[in-house]
């Protein structure tokens, strides 16, 4: 018999009875009379048992809601608590975690009841009481966003088709982590909610609209899902970061690298010389030098360091003194053993070799005095033209790959501090660092050193200066901790690794043991929502995009391509053509 009461208990999706409670985590008995686990109501089919599906239990006029973590035999149940099994060997045993009560508010004008609904339980049920299956027409009051601040992402599992909203000042303002294995759609969902930002204007009927965003693109994938973008990239010759931006530690980078990071002499040299030409470019600019340091972004020249004897010295015999390498020199000892000048040498080598790397020409071209001044360098990152912006970091050296995306992050962040708070407040920005374990890995290799302490100190102090971060990465546990702890909010799609999802059930709020289980079954697009930015914990199926707006990360398929012609020999010839082209105009090669 189908109750039609606003409020009252629907006996058509009674379960069972309620055994135990304790705390948050309740336990039932499902009816001996279920021979199949579902239920039909009003038209729909509930299932029962479901990871994330919703129950409930009623307490007079307030309803208690739980998520179902787990449907197990009673006689297992009973066999973990040292409790002698006397039951049939077909009886069932459902677990679930409390999350929320509601209470169902009739109108004095004639309209339609609504849902009270609220997060955290006050009230609880006792053993005996009777477990309901959630009608549908509740859940969507559940999981209806409140307020105008909310964007689509998807779509409740489970919940007849009732939409997901994400608020969009929890999901940006306070950093959120999006988390899944390799095909599991990843890319996809950070599109997905960058195409729902991006249309919340014209849905919402706002007069201005123009949200900036910036994203971290290793793969050269973002450019193909938004057709109107500004792409920064080293191919084209759009992306420049010039050395003279670098801080201190980045210049240390740059220079002595990963493997000779501790070595201290060369890096006093780096500091001595870094702070001397620092200085003297401020002096002929005429700015206040009192206030130079050596990670002031003062423009410098470089000088030439090819064609020096192991002295310093130039063919003529003469210590060269221009710019940075020649406050290299100017520090070098009076003595003339080779021993005595081998650190300052160390550092003139490398610096030559990137000098003379194309791949590095973003980077290393030399300043001229006039042009490359701290406001271009700016505007790149930052402009009113295109609200998303893409830098292409594919082109960029995997050993400098670091430096490069830590520059970026600092002066984005310098920008914000540079701000008035007015202007931090019309300008938020959002940065998504997508591929999070490239840049910011747990390891704590001095190669990562500086984009570590960049996007650790964005995730830290950003939300007090208007930077949003979105954390993307198919390997949670290789994220560094730091970072990823600062995250409120996760979508969660598949994830195979043990590790990964031990690492993801360490992280995540809640009580969501049951539901981190089903990480590895999720199909493609669907993923754990959860945190401040979330209604309520629950399982999405991410928003579907058109070909147009997906990333360029689809698998190739191998199926198909094998059912065509193989390379010719003329082919392979025509490839070998362009690879000379691109080492002859690019530096690139095998």
């Amino acid at each position: 018999m189908i109750n039609n009461q606003i409020g009252e208990p629907v006996e058509n999706l009674a379960i069972g009875s309620i055994v135990e409670v304790d705390g948050s985590h309740i336990v039932a008995e499902l009816d001996a009379d279920l021979t199949e686990l579902s239920r039909i109501y009003a038209g729909e089919v509930y299932p029962i048992g479901q990871y994330g599906s919703i129950v409930c239990a009623h307490f007079g006029r307030r309803i208690i809601y739980a998520f179902v973590g787990r449907l197990r035999m009673k006689a297992e149940y009973e066999a973990e608590r040292g409790i002698q099994s006397s039951t049939a060997t077909d009886e069932r045993i459902i677990e679930a975690d409390l999350f929320g009560e509601g209470e169902w508010q009739r109108s004095i004008n004639g309209e339609e009841p609504t849902l009270k609904f609220e997060r955290g339980v006050a009230t609880y049920p006792l053993p005996q009481q009777t477990l309901y299956l959630t009608p549908k027409s509740e859940l969507r009051y559940i999981y209806a966003h409140r307020g105008d601040a909310a964007v689509y992402v998807g779509e409740h599992v489970g919940a007849a088709g009732a939409p997901s909203y994400a608020d969009l000042n929890e999901l940006v303002g306070k950093h959120t982590a999006i988390l899944g294995s390799t095909g599991s759609g990843k890319s996809s969902t950070v599109a997905a909610i960058v195409h729902s930002i991006l249309e919340k204007g014209k849905e919402a009927q706002y007069d201005q609209w123009f949200p900036r965003i910036i994203i971290l693109d290793p793969h050269n994938e973002y450019g193909k899902a938004f057709q109107e973008h500004r792409r920064l990239s080293t191919d084209e010759g759009t992306l420049f970061l010039p050395y003279w931006v670098l801080s201190l530690n980045e210049t240390y980078d740059l220079l002595i690298g990963r493997t000779e990071f501790a070595a201290t002499s060369q890096a006093n040299i780096i500091k001595n010389a870094l702070l001397d030409v620092r200085m003297s470019s401020a002096t002929e600019m005429k700015l206040e030098t009192e206030r130079v340091t050596v990670d002031s972004p003062i423009p410098y020249v470089l000088g030439d360091p090819s064609g020096l004897d192991d002295f310093g010295q130039d063919r003529d015999g003469q210590l060269y003194s221009t710019g940075f390498v020649g406050a290299i020199n100017a520090q070098r000892p009076t003595g003339k053993t080779r021993a005595q000048h081998e650190e300052y040498n160390k550092v003139l080598r490398k610096l030559d070799s990137l000098l003379k790397d194309e791949r590095m020409s973003f980077m290393m071209k030399p300043w001229n005095g006039a042009s490359d001044r701290i406001g271009d360098v700016l505007s790149q990152i930052l402009n009113r033209d295109n609200p998303v912006t893409v830098v292409d970091l594919s082109g960029i050296p995997n050993e400098i790959a670091g430096v490069a995306s830590a520059a970026l992050v600092r002066i984005l962040f310098s920008i914000k501090i540079w701000q008035t708070d007015l202007e931090r407040k019309s300008n938020p920005v959002l940065l998504i660092c997508e591929e999070a374990h490239r840049y910011i890995p747990n390891s704590g290799e001095a190669q990562y050193e500086s984009a570590q302490e960049a996007i650790r100190r964005v995730a830290k102090e950003g939300r007090k200066y208007g930077i949003g971060l979105f954390l993307v990465s198919q390997r949670p546990g290789e994220v560094e901790a730091t970072v990823l702890s600062q995250c409120n909010s996760w979508i969660v799609l598949r994830t195979s690794n043990e590790t990964d999802r031990n690492h993801v059930r360490g992280i995540l709020p809640d009580s969501l043991e049951g539901l981190t289980k089903m990480l590895s079954g999720l199909r493609r697009r669907e993923a754990l929502f959860v945190g401040l930015a979330a209604t309520l914990p629950s399982r999405i199926m991410v928003r579907e995009l058109t070909e147009c707006q997906l990333p360029a990360s689809s698998d190739i398929d191998f199926n198909l391509g094998w059912q065509g012609q193989s390379a010719t020999d003329a082919d392979l010839a025509d490839i070998a053509t362009r690879v000379a082209i691109s080492a002859a105009t690019k530096g690139f090669s095998f």
